[in-house]
């Protein structure tokens, strides 16, 4: 065997550079998914998820006629739609409605579980009532379905998620719908964890051990040789699947010594300004960084407003001030400077914004002056990659119960938005055992909300 001539790494100290230490993922399996050419409308995709269930009458749907104990106290404002208005806590994001596709007809079988309904919302498949944590069993998130059939350049991330892991109740389990499940933990997300509202951010899972300068580096390729050698003479799958991860740590070791994908992370390269339209908090600027992101060539960011089920839009209890002096304002900033920004940048033709939740929240106002879960209507708001602009699709009844036309499923939503990023919803995905499922079997791709 042929000595290293480059200053010596060892193997240990390879493996820990190649791993990113969150759930044992390492940024090669992140990486591996075969080319495949495409017809797209779109070829990337935010999704923000407003977890907990975000009050459609509160916010876009709002119901000034209903009787008291339904009707919201908030007000309403014009948007840049003609006849359609949003809260008056939204007062940027309403004058970014004439880029958006607003659906006020949602509606799913889950009303109970936080869990069940979002792996519905992130998924397209309904499992009724049956909640838990995520599964090897689960179907996967689009992300994980674009990063194994849509892979982007060698230094692009396929699928990034922030800003929390989150949980089903605090202290609960890692909520289903977010990785690759059947597909494979390969094409789960690089999961960024580091609150980019910090003066200190930086993502600990993309950066050199101290003691590595690039420089020691240099002779990757040539110790990656000479690492795999006792592995070549293997046969059959277990030499195969090693194969892969050899092509793959490579393309790890070529992010780690390369500015590009680092790059993406250094929010603190943006201006002042851009950073405080977005919101000085975690989630503006985990938006502002998803922005960062599609822009460096990643295919899909989903980021999730809260670290667990419970804490932020969940409000069953206390819910106006809630909304009225964080949820809201932060939401509002956020939504509206990305809409801004994809547009000035000529990107949103070709990028899906998707604003989803688990289920809306009750019209009557409980006791606790909150709304509880509520399933059988709800809204979401979608812009870019190909969809209408300006266009409301639905509608409720005269108290935001259940839809007076044209009802939605999270099916029909996941369906179309695979469709404008050039996957078919009919198609079979393998799973690691090679067998087909059905990659969204209830659902429809939605011609209605095409531009």
């Amino acid at each position: 065997m042929r000595k290293v001539s480059t200053p010596r790494v060892s193997r240990r100290h390879f493996l820990e550079v190649g791993t990113l230490g969150v759930a044992g993922l390492s940024l090669a399996q992140l990486l591996g998914a075969p080319a495949k050419g495409n017809s797209s409308r779109a070829d990337s995709c935010i999704i923000i998820f407003l977890n907990g269930g975000p009050s459609h009458l509160d916010m876009w749907d709002m119901k000034p006629d209903a009787p008291a104990g339904i009707r919201s106290p908030f007000a309403s404002l014009p948007t840049s739609v003609p006849g359609v208005r949003f809260c008056e806590y939204l007062p940027r994001l309403a004058q970014q409605m004439h880029r958006c596709t607003l659906v006020r007809s949602m509606n799913h079988s889950v009303n109970n579980s936080h869990a069940a309904a979002v792996y519905a919302a992130l998924t397209g498949h309904d499992r009724g009532e049956q909640g838990g944590g995520a599964k090897p069993d689960d179907h996967p998130n689009l992300g994980s379905v674009l990063a194994k059939l849509r892979p982007p350049a060698p230094s692009a991330f396929p699928y990034v998620a922030l800003p929390y892991k989150t949980k089903e109740g605090a202290g609960g389990p890692l909520q289903p719908g977010f990785l690759g499940g059947i597909i494979g933990a390969n094409h789960d997300p690089f999961w960024v964890l580091d609150d980019a509202n910090a003066p200190d951010f930086r993502v600990r899972n993309l950066a050199l051990p101290e003691d590595v300068p690039p420089t020691r580096m240099a002779g990757r390729s040539e110790l990656l040789t000479n690492l795999e050698r006792p592995f070549e003479l293997q046969q059959g799958r277990a030499s195969l699947a090693y194969d892969v991860m050899s092509a793959n740590q490579r393309r790890a070791f070529d992010m780690l010594t390369t500015d590009a994908a680092v790059r993406a992370f250094q929010i603190e390269r943006e201006p002042a300004r851009v950073r405080d339209a977005y919101g000085r908090n975690i989630y503006g600027q985990s938006i502002l960084l998803a922005r960062r992101l599609i822009e460096a060539g990643t295919r899909v960011v989903t980021m999730s407003w809260a670290p667990d089920a419970n804490a932020t839009w969940d409000t069953h209890g206390d819910n106006f001030n809630k909304l009225k002096n964080t949820l809201l304002p932060q939401f509002d900033a956020a939504a509206s400077s990305l809409l801004a920004e994809l547009a000035e940048r000529g990107m949103l033709d070709r990028t899906l914004v998707a604003i989803l939740g688990d289920f809306g929240r009750s019209p009557r106002i409980n006791a606790n002056a909150g709304r509880d879960h509520w399933n059988s209507c709800y809204s979401i708001l979608l812009a870019g990659g190909g969809l209408k602009a300006g266009y409301v699709h639905g509608a409720s009844d005269r108290t935001g119960a259940v839809p007076a036309e044209s009802p939605v499923s999270p099916g029909d939503i996941i369906a179309t938005l695979y469709h404008q990023l050039g996957v078919e919803p009919d198609m079979n995905i393998y799973d690691v055992l090679d067998r087909p499922h059905l990659l969204v079997p209830n659902g429809r791709v939605m011609s209605e909300l095409l531009g």
